[in-house]
This record gives C-alpha cells, structure tokens and sequence, in this order.
C-alpha cells in the first residue's frame, strides 16, 4: 500500500511539474542587432518587468542581418518561446517567421518597428509625432534656408514614419520656397558613418551652403556633425536627432546638435514586457492594456497598437533628462563652459 501511494505521488508531483513548466511564459527577444547605445537599455528594462512578472527571458542578436533574424526566431520558438517580442532588421522580409510564430500560436509583438501583420501587437513611439518634434526644433532656429533630410533605414518604416511627420511641419516652407530640400538620403541600418558620408556628399553638392540638418536619429545626427565638423560648421547648422542618445545629449549642451526627441527606452521595455506576459498567458490583442487601433503603416493593415508619447529635449530643458536618472549630469554637461547652459550649473 505504501509503494501504491508513493507511486501515485511521484506520478503527480511529475505532472504537476510538467503542468507548472507548460504554463511559465517564455519570452523571446529577437534584436536586429547591438550597434545603437538605447537597445541595451530597452533589455535591461525588458528582463527587469519579465522578472518582476515571473517569466524566462531569452534572446537572439540578428547582427544586422534580416536571413539571420529569421532564422534566430526559429530558434527561440525551439528554445521554448510563448512570446515573441521582435524588433526587426527588415519588416517585409520578417513576416514569414512572425506569420509562422502566429501559425503556431505563439504571440508576436513589434518592437518599435512596425511588422505589419493584424495577428501581430505593434509597440512604438508615436514616430510621426517624433518626425514633427525633430522638424519644429530646426525650424524654430533656421525658419529659412537650404535644408538636409538624412534619413533612417530605408528597410525600417519608420524612417518614413518620421520623415512623413517632418514633412507636416515643413511642407508649407518648402512649397513657399522658404525653405528648400538641397539634400535627402535614407541611411543603411542606420549606420553613423554612411550619414557622415551622406551628409559629406551634400555639403560638396552645395558649396557648405547648408542651412539646417533634419537627422532622423541621434546616431544619424552624429555623423552629419561629424561631416559638418570638418568644414567648420558644426554649432552654427542646427540638427535634429532622437533617442537621448548620452553623446547626443552632450552635443545638445555644447550646442553642436539642436534637439533629440527623447523616446525613454526605459518605459517601452517595460511596456514591451507587460504586453508580451498578457499576450502569453492568453489576452486577446484588442484587450491588452492601453491597446488601440492603429492603420497608418504602409498597407493600411488595422492592428492593435500602443503608442508612447515622446519628448523633444533642447539645451532650455536638459533638465527633464537629467532628473528622471536617465543620464547625469557630468555626461550631459562634459566640455559645457560654466553659466553658459542652465541644467549645468
């Protein structure tokens, strides 16, 4: 009898493990690639909420390659997946592994970048909102004058998520001739160098007759200053950025970089992370926490959607970046002379 009942009870601690095992969600996080300074920052604040929420982080670097990230995707899902957070190298070329993850009933969410797939979550900043934030700040400096748009990544929409915004700002200017675009060119990955080497090409084009740099991103937005730099430009030709990249941060202070549209990496991993655990253990997409509809992608798709609020952040409120710990102030203010910016006195 006593072999009977401890038979049963090995028989049921085995399923019950096997039951507790099935049920722990497992979140995959496909990175298109470690390059820009914020993924790191959106991880840690993606396996701190995953923690908190008692779920398994795990993760896979695509290195900037779009075949790699498929296959990296079929490796998480093996490695015991539920949740895949993805954010990806090229949207078109992901949606067979993410169409696959969905077959397979496994949940997908977008990370930043819109993978245009209704059975997909889409998780951003509001990106033409970022677009109109980065225009307005060069504008309200240089309202006239030959303008540069240095571009994202031509296989991430929201390269033209944000320049469509940018274009909301300035149509009226450029269509009065108020302001005139001398200069316009998407960036591979988003890769600093090819923006200097893009932004080297249009100061040649226009005799250094250049006015304002309209920079997508804050990487973007270093490699035009580097190229600016070089022709003794840099500080007087206002440039746009985002991210709240430290460097750019900097920059802003020094007076070489106009505005970065902060985008707080801090909160959209956390997001990211909340949304994948709902989505893990069962809620449908249209009842996830602050989900709405969204259909501004390229094929007007209607999916489930949040969208954080971003905000622009010039040497007049340095301050806000500072206080809320995400930089300090000796990073912000290195090289700053004394009295000359408010946040660093």
């Amino acid at each position: 009898m006593n072999k009977l009942f401890a038979a049963v009870l090995l028989a049921s601690t085995v399923l019950t493990g096997a039951a507790l095992a099935q049920d722990k969600i497992v979140v995959g996080v496909s990175w298109n690639n470690f390059q820009e300074e914020r993924w790191k920052t959106d991880e840690a604040a993606i396996k701190t909420a995953l923690e908190a929420a008692g779920a398994e982080y795990i993760s896979a670097d695509a290195q900037s390659s779009a075949s790699k990230q498929l296959t990296d995707i079929e490796s998480l899902i093996s490695q015991g997946a539920t949740a895949l957070i993805v954010l990806a190298q090229d949207s078109e070329a992901i949606g067979p592994a993410v169409a696959a993850a969905v077959a397979e009933g496994i949940p997908v969410v977008g990370y930043d970048r819109l993978i245009e797939n209704p059975d997909a979550f889409y998780l951003t900043f509001d990106n033409k909102e970022v677009g109109r934030m980065q225009a307005q700040g060069v504008f309200d400096v240089k309202p006239e004058g030959n303008y540069v748009f240095i571009k994202g990544n031509s296989a991430d929409p929201n390269a033209d998520f944000l320049f469509a915004g940018q274009m909301e700002v300035l149509k009226a200017a450029i269509d009065s001739g108020a302001i005139k675009n001398v200069g316009e060119a998407y960036t591979d990955n988003w890769n600093p160098e090819v923006a200097q080497a893009n932004m080297e090409q249009f100061l040649t084009a226009n005799n250094n007759e250049v006015d304002a740099v309209v920079a997508s991103n804050d990487g973007t937005a270093g490699g035009a200053i580097a190229a600016l730099a070089a022709q003794g430009l840099a500080g007087s030709v206002p440039v746009s950025g985002q991210d709240g990249d430290h460097a750019a941060l900097n920059r802003i202070a020094l007076g070489t970089q106009t505005v970065s549209v902060w985008k707080d990496a801090r909160e959209l991993g956390k997001k990211a992370a909340e949304i994948a655990v709902e989505l893990g253990g069962g809620t449908a997409l249209d009842a996830v926490t602050g989900a709405t509809k969204f259909s501004d992608g390229p094929k007007g798709v209607e999916m489930n959607a949040v969208l954080l609020p971003p905000i622009p952040i010039t040497q007049e409120n340095l301050n806000v970046v500072i206080d809320a710990g995400w930089v300090s102030k000796d990073v912000v203010c290195q090289g700053v002379a004394a009295g000359t910016v408010a946040a660093c006195n």
